[in-house]
């Protein structure tokens, strides 16, 4: 929930510093060790599993499903339709059904295990599975029927879930949107039932996690685009409404699973605890700094949603917010339930079961839920991998972070390089024995900088280095 993701839009051919940030971004990967090619044995099996996977004997392709993705991506986990029951709604959700393509103790099993999820970086995607499985035969792609699991969800006239099923069946999207032409069709009054209903009931489901004490960080991208002659432009592009609506079905999801199991006692959990008082003491401390209304009988999830992610100083506490969401990881049980089931930032139980062409965890959670969907034993192949999934997924965050956290460096390191010797202005955003945090006002560029100046200050900030071949980005205040 408060992850920053970088998009890099590559010259052909790479000129100067493009060249020299590509040659960064794939010494990072081999810095934290990120798996490159899949090997042979993993591949094959892919191969073998596309033609003969297990399938579901279910058929919805009758539902219309849509599904609402980046215009680039190829490995579409979720589908989804929307239509009113009575005065609430209904909603079902397909998720692609990786577990018919990979056999437990399998290749591809182990590898993925391995791998732990899907890293992106700002030029490519280190992926989860061989894109035979998840840009082909398990992608739900449109026009093609394909097996998922398949959750059905009753909510009430306020959105709030009132029953929750899933069972594995075969399915169609009959339409893919990306956020921004789903976006411009609501905006402008022509587009059909389902996104409209998907407007509908995010909104209420974003109203209802305000209620809940739920936060989400509303963290933009960082845009990356070469200019052909060795230089940059960098920009923060703020996130549609569309995408905030998407993700409120993917946690209503998400929330459904954690009450399956938890009634069921057994599975695996997203969990995070409350924020430090401490943090949210500093965090107040910093919004007054900068200058930004914030009502003492507001939580600071209510808060988060009032910034304007368009704003130097509002963006500059976004980044600071994420102090907030620290903690999370992942709790599994089964026979009885967690003392501490909750995930603070969701206000609620929590699980990950709706990407799992992308995430370890969601294969098992879903074969958990489905089999105490029907009333059935977990299969003992997901008994036996519970308790170790825990240690992969915190493994592959922590890969996942470091790597986010290299290249972010580096994509600033480039756009400052051009300006090292010279200044920049900025605002502070923090301060601690060892300096300031700064957000430069002209530049999507959050960092540290020696020197003093009080928090919220504007400041002149000299470029002292800004090197992309290593990352190192070294800022003074000089006034």
């Amino acid at each position: 929930m408060a992850k920053r993701h970088i998009v890099y839009r590559r010259a052909e051919p790479p000129g100067g510093a493009g060249l020299a940030l590509a040659e960064r971004f794939e010494a990072i990967r081999d810095e934290f060790e990120v798996p490159k090619e899949f090997p042979a044995d993993v591949v094959a099996e892919a191969m073998r599993a596309a033609g003969s996977a297990d399938l579901a004997t279910t058929d919805a392709t009758d539902i219309p499903f849509i599904t609402l993705d980046p215009p680039t991506s190829m490995d579409l986990d979720q589908a989804m339709h929307i239509e009113r029951k009575g005065d609430g709604y209904r909603v079902r959700y397909a998720i692609a059904d990786v577990p018919a393509f990979v056999q437990p103790g399998g290749a591809i099993d182990a590898e993925s295990r391995r791998r732990g999820q899907t890293i992106y970086c700002p030029d490519k995607r280190v992926q989860l599975h061989p894109k035979e499985i998840s840009e082909g035969a398990a992608s739900l792609l449109p026009d093609q029927v394909r097996p998922a699991f398949v959750w059905d969800m009753v909510l009430a006239a306020d959105g709030e879930g009132v029953e929750v099923s899933v069972a594995r069946a075969m399915v169609r999207s009959v339409r893919r949107y990306d956020y921004v032409e789903a976006q411009q069709l609501v905006d402008g009054g022509s587009a059909e039932e389902v996104l409209l209903l998907l407007r509908e009931v995010g909104e209420k489901r974003i109203t209802l996690e305000a209620k809940r004490g739920g936060a989400t960080l509303p963290m933009p991208e960082q845009e990356v685009a070469e200019d052909g002659k060795g230089g940059f432009t960098v920009s923060f592009r703020p996130l549609l409404a569309s995408e905030d609506w998407n993700a409120q079905i993917s946690l209503l999801t998400g929330m459904g699973a954690a009450d399956l199991m938890l009634r069921g006692k057994v599975g695996v959990l997203r969990t995070m605890p409350d924020p430090d008082p401490r943090d949210i003491k500093r965090f107040r401390r910093q919004a007054a700094a900068a200058g930004v209304p914030w009502a003492k009988d507001l939580a600071y999830g209510e808060f988060l949603r009032t910034l304007d992610r368009t704003n130097p100083k509002h963006l500059a506490l976004i980044h600071e917010a994420t102090a907030l969401f620290r903690g999370a990881g992942y709790t599994h049980f089964n026979g009885s339930v967690p003392e501490q089931p909750n995930h603070s930032a969701v206000a609620n139980p929590y699980a990950h079961v709706t990407a799992p062409l992308r995430r370890l965890v969601d294969r098992f959670g879903l074969v958990v839920c489905e089999a105490l969907s029907a009333g059935n034993e977990v299969p003992r192949w997901v008994l036996e991998a519970l308790p170790t999934i825990p240690e992969v997924m915190t493994t592959s965050d922590r890969r996942a972070g470091g790597v986010e956290r290299a290249c972010t460096d580096a994509v600033e390191a480039a756009e400052l390089r051009s300006r090292v010797g010279s200044t920049v202005e900025g605002v502070v955003v923090d301060q601690n024995e060892k300096g300031v945090v700064v957000q430069l006002i002209d530049f999507a560029v959050v960092a540290k900088a020696t020197g003093r100046a009080d928090e919220g200050a504007t400041v002149q900030v000299r470029v002292d280095a800004a090197e992309i071949e290593t990352g190192t980005l070294a800022l003074s205040v000089v006034s």
